[in-house]
């Protein structure tokens, strides 16, 4: 019982300092600050996240910097590549090319001018028969909406799997267990698919009760907050390959034609129905893409 404990809050412990990175990924962050809030040193820290979440912290931040500026420079063409790097928590604009060449063999001028394109192509060589959609995303209807901030329980995976019941599963078990009536499921997407390797995706599962008053004390999933944001928003019908599709899309052709720029918050999927349920592979629901005008 004290390992099953222990093993607990250590996943929690390493399931927030995931969050606050991707929260606070334009900031310098401490982790010895960090290390001082949880009361425990600082080694004993970076051990408990690399044995939960399987890299090393300051590795996964570098990492997760890297992977938002890469798609910010293919999406936000009105931003310098220094505006880009700041935005990913590089002050020095020599530390962020040495870097970005270091992780994706290209420098940020030449991946913003079509060499991410080759990069992709690599990627997608692996699965590019099987990763193909019918839909035309053009005649998606679109919306523009003020999202407000709320609480979300969640589970994390790494992958872009088709396969995500058991992810779901765990989240519909939870649901069950607090006897929650009314509820959001929400999928996070942390990457775009077409410049990060399927495996090595961030996904993240999420629940959102409607009744803020519920009581969750004996809660056991870890919690991370939506922020506020404004949203260009796309509705959708199809299976886990057009939803990974649609994201390429709004990467590489929505976003930079469009009179907005992508955050730093990662978009996300608001699900018509329970995920779980056997529709075929069919899911129905938003996709929500956190921006900001140009103007």
């Amino acid at each position: 019982m004290y390992k099953k404990c222990t093993n607990l809050k250590h996943s929690k412990i390493a399931n927030n300092l995931m969050s606050y990175i991707y929260d606070n990924i334009e900031f310098d962050i401490n982790i010895n600050q960090l290390a001082y809030e949880y009361g425990i040193n600082k080694f004993h820290l970076c051990k408990i996240f690399k044995k939960q979440m399987g890299n090393a912290i300051y590795e996964t931040i570098k990492s997760v910097r890297l992977q938002k500026a890469a798609n910010m420079l293919i999406a936000n063409k009105h931003s310098t590549i220094t505006q880009i790097s700041n935005m990913c928590g590089y002050s020095a604009q020599t530390s962020f090319i040495r870097a970005f060449k270091g992780r994706f063999g290209q420098t940020p001028k030449y991946w913003r001018n079509g060499g991410f394109i080759e990069y992709s192509d690599l990627i997608l060589t692996d699965y590019e028969k099987k990763y193909t959609t019918n839909i035309d995303f053009n005649t998606l209807k679109q919306g523009l909406v003020k999202v407000k901030p709320r609480k979300a329980y969640y589970c994390r995976q790494t992958g872009y799997s088709s396969n995500y019941k058991e992810i779901w599963e765990k989240i519909a078990a939870w649901i069950y267990t607090h006897n929650l009536k009314e509820y959001e499921q929400i999928g996070i997407y942390h990457n775009n698919p077409t410049i990060t390797p399927l495996n090595k995706c961030s996904y993240v599962a999420c629940v959102i009760p409607k009744d803020e008053d519920i009581d969750l004390t004996r809660n056991s999933l870890p919690i991370l907050q939506i922020d506020e944001c404004l949203c260009v928003t796309f509705e959708i019908e199809g299976t886990h390959t057009d939803i990974l599709m649609l994201i390429k899309w709004v990467y590489h052709e929505w976003l930079p034609n469009s009179e907005y720029e992508k955050t730093t918050i990662p978009p996300y999927m608001i699900f018509e129905d329970d995920i779980i349920v056997d529709n075929n592979g069919i899911v129905k629901g938003s996709y929500y893409v956190p921006v900001k005008s140009i103007f």
